[in-house]
């Protein structure tokens, strides 16, 4: 008998953790909807934004709000509910649309570092490279990769056989997670998840490492500290984010397989990625970024005279 459902596991089997937890997540997604969507009515209503550098960010925020709903509010319906079960077809729909918006995020990371590369590097052409044009083909470029990735690994790995009521050890149809509880030899899906992480992951990382190599070297032959001061912070926001990131994601691929010390860690990664980096991503860039903050006063500003 085939599986045409899976149960999970959870992050908790106690119904009063349960219960905490249900206030918790609710609380951060409701955090995170807010502080994402002020950031992309920021970028919309202020001119000064109007600019390669915010229209990346207000994808990169659009990106988030898409991500953390394709898992929070599935997984706060489950913290109230007896019997967390998924059918196989939203597990396969929830399986891609997590897999397509986790590649988006990583490639749309690099192409933002390129951006600031060419910022930096090249500010003579830096209109001429990084027309509106460009933006978006990079930006479609992006989401495109992302789509093309995650369908190829969804599709692999739907097509595994799941014997019985498979228990996904998660709170979410995660890769990893379905893989582990197939019936049925995962030889090639491994093998396609590993060519799938370099393209999505590896690659994407190594443009940033590159074009940050450039940006810092060029950064250091600024005979000005306003001026090094200056170019730094135009950067800070992203490489803050750029570290959180890659550096889970890394972690990720090299943590030890197996054990129930890998689910925890598994879930742990999986929690940081849908809710809590959508979350800090607004801090981060309002806190460090300048004209971000001043934007954000101005609208803020605009808004509370609009209601008096």
């Amino acid at each position: 008998m085939f599986a045409n459902e899976f149960i999970f596991l959870g992050l908790s089997r106690n119904w009063s953790t349960q219960h905490w937890l249900f206030v918790l997540f609710l609380a951060m997604y409701i955090i995170t909807l807010a502080g994402n969507a002020l950031i992309i009515t920021v970028i919309w209503l202020d001119p000064r934004l109007d600019t390669p550098m915010y229209f990346f960010l207000g994808n990169l925020s659009f990106l988030n709000i898409c991500y953390t709903t394709s898992v929070v509010p599935q997984m706060l319906i489950h913290f109230l509910a007896q019997h967390k079960v998924i059918s196989f077809s939203r597990c396969t729909a929830q399986l891609f649309v997590s897999l397509s918006l986790g590649g988006i995020e990583f490639i749309l990371l690099a192409t933002m570092a390129y951006d600031r590369y060419v910022a930096i590097c090249n500010p003579l052409h830096y209109t001429a490279i990084m027309s509106k044009r460009v933006c978006i083909q990079l930006a479609a470029s992006s989401w495109a990769v992302g789509f093309l990735s995650s369908l190829v690994q969804t599709a692999f790995t739907m097509h595994l056989r799941f014997c019985g009521l498979p228990a996904l050890n998660h709170f979410v149809c995660e890769l990893l997670a379905v893989v582990k509880v197939a019936c049925s030899d995962t030889y090639i899906n491994e093998a396609v998840i590993v060519v799938a992480g370099v393209v999505v992951l590896l690659v994407p990382c190594f443009m940033v490492l590159v074009s940050y190599i450039y940006i810092i070297s060029s950064i250091l032959r600024i005979h000005s500290s306003r001026g090094r001061y200056k170019a730094f912070s135009t950067c800070a926001s992203h490489l803050t984010v750029v570290t959180l990131c890659y550096g889970t994601a890394i972690f990720a691929y090299m943590r030890l397989k197996g054990g129930h010390l890998s689910a925890n860690l598994d879930k742990m990664i999986s929690l940081f990625y849908a809710i809590i980096t959508p979350m800090l991503n607004p801090i981060i860039y309002s806190l460090r970024n300048q004209e971000v903050k001043g934007a954000l006063v101005k609208t803020i500003g605009k808004l509370t005279s609009l209601r008096q």
